[in-house]
């Protein structure tokens, strides 16, 4: 679809949810009020508008009715009442999401499933962890503290770790320990009819399984569209014993592009290595007051022993001025290092600031690494002559780089570049044999895309797999496909 008619079209039909009187069955409501109890079902208009948007472009669609289940018990009951009424049905975390995962574009109930927060069958031997969809990555790290694990995929917001498995997240880190699908191990799931589903087995953990389809695979990157995610059992990785971070400046993107292949092709084993191009670079150093040049830059990250680091750091400073890139100064210093990852988790911000009253929407792309460089130039040359604000950052280590347009909504000329620009961008990935979307998801604005990048045999596979477990289309509908 569109972006720009994916919009139109959330609006027009978010405007359903917005009546006085929600069109839910009264005995629907009733029946959820005795399953939760009255405080934690709501049809106040306020709240619902609340749970119809996320952090993305997309108008407010909100539900008909919002509901807080205390367990996964609750949760089964209300979902076989609304399955029982033909009722949709939208799971709600932390709404941090970018690709209007949580509009609810056909109304119904949204689940907000903040309140089942627990954190069980934690083993430090075998490096795992239970959560349910209220812990947040932050919350995980911070109850892991003086275990010596910890928790690295990290997309920048604190999201809940449910919903990073269900958008199929990835973050800074995932260059070294990869992206949410190698990460969760088992996953409990109420599917749409109320039963419950372990994908990899009750009270399994294991690191690997030959036994059978790969459901959790299935289940990570679904966008709820196929259930409800209660809990996620999650690798967990011990914390390194030395980390130091630098940012270099380079004379070009190419130039920094250019470095980032080279460092990988050397197996320097970073943990992270983003990009941030001349205008983004600019939008942090301002918005974070930090002293940063206004060029193209690398933040690099590297984790292991004193010993390892040492040889680690002198690869990386020759491949870095072997691209014309500045000399590094390494940051070991804890604040040091968190108030340079801190500028880069502000990047959203940043470009927003850059245009105050304006709206941003963030691009997800992928590509193979040797077709890194030409596709960032190609975009930067795109953006340029499109005449669009669009600084871009990126996590370059897997291809993966977006750029934050910021634009005014309410310009058709400008809304209708920023959708062209999206597009080209998109179908220049899938060119490039890499994919519409790396980490963000489908959601509402992507579905076009992810035709042509499945194709038609891919995407019936994928409508038979949601027939079969959700043959009403309750789940989340208008998301995916």
């Amino acid at each position: 679809m569109a972006l720009r008619h994916a919009l139109q079209l959330v609006g027009a039909v978010g405007r359903r949810g917005c009546c006085s009187q929600p069109p839910l069955p009264p005995v629907l409501l009733q029946a959820l009020r005795s399953v939760a109890g009255e405080p934690n079902v709501s049809v106040v208009e306020a709240v619902r508008q609340q749970h119809g948007h996320d952090e993305s472009m997309h108008r407010c669609a909100p539900p008909d009715a919002v509901v807080w289940p205390q367990n996964v018990e609750q949760l089964q009951e209300m979902v076989a009442l609304c399955h029982q009424h033909r009722v949709p049905m939208v799971p709600f975390g932390t709404g941090t999401g970018l690709e209007g995962g949580v509009n609810a574009v056909q109304g119904g109930v949204c689940f907000n499933l903040s309140h089942m927060a627990a954190i069980s069958e934690l083993s430090v031997e075998d490096f795992s962890v239970a959560v349910e969809p209220g812990v947040t990555r932050k919350a995980l790290n911070a109850h892991l503290r003086g275990s010596g694990l910890w928790f690295p995929v990290d997309p920048g917001a604190d999201a809940s770790l449910c919903g990073m498995a269900a958008t199929g997240a990835s973050g800074t880190n995932a260059v070294r320990y990869g992206t949410m699908r190698p990460n969760v191990l088992n996953l409990r799931v109420v599917l749409p009819d109320g039963s419950l589903l372990h994908t990899a087995g009750p009270g399994r953990s294991a690191r690997k399984s030959a036994a059978g389809y790969d459901l959790t695979s299935l289940f990570v990157g679904s966008e709820g569209t196929l259930g409800f995610l209660t809990q996620a059992t999650l690798r967990l990785h011990p914390l390194p014993e030395a980390v130091v971070c630098a940012a270099c400046t380079f004379p070009s993107v190419r130039d920094a592009v250019g470095c980032t292949v080279q460092v990988l092709q050397a197996a320097v084993p970073v943990a992270r290595i983003e990009l941030l191009d001349e205008v983004m670079a600019g939008a942090c150093s301002r918005y974070s007051q930090l002293e940063l040049p206004e060029v193209a830059m690398l933040f690099l990250e590297l984790h292991g022993s004193q010993r390892s680091l040492a040889e680690q750091q002198q690869q990386a400073e020759e491949l870095v001025q072997l691209h014309g890139g500045s000399v590094l100064s390494w940051a070991q210093a804890p604040e040091e290092r968190e108030q340079l990852w801190a500028a880069r988790h502000s990047a959203w911000f940043a470009a927003l600031a850059l245009r105050p009253g304006c709206q941003g929407y963030s691009t997800d792309v992928c590509v193979p690494i040797s077709r890194l460089p030409d596709v960032v130039l190609d975009t930067q040359r795109d953006l340029r002559d499109s005449g669009l604000t669009g600084p871009m950052v990126g996590h370059v280590g897997d291809g993966n780089f977006h750029c934050i347009l910021v634009f005014h909504a309410d310009d058709p000329d400008e809304a209708q570049r920023v959708h062209d620009f999206t597009e080209r961008l998109g179908r220049r990935a899938l060119a490039a044999g890499g994919t519409c979307t790396g980490e963000h998801g489908v959601g509402l604005g992507k579905r076009a895309l992810l035709r042509e990048e499945r194709g038609a045999a891919g995407l019936a596979a994928m409508r038979r797999i949601k027939d079969a477990l959700d043959p009403l289309h309750l789940m989340n509908p208008g998301k995916v496909l």
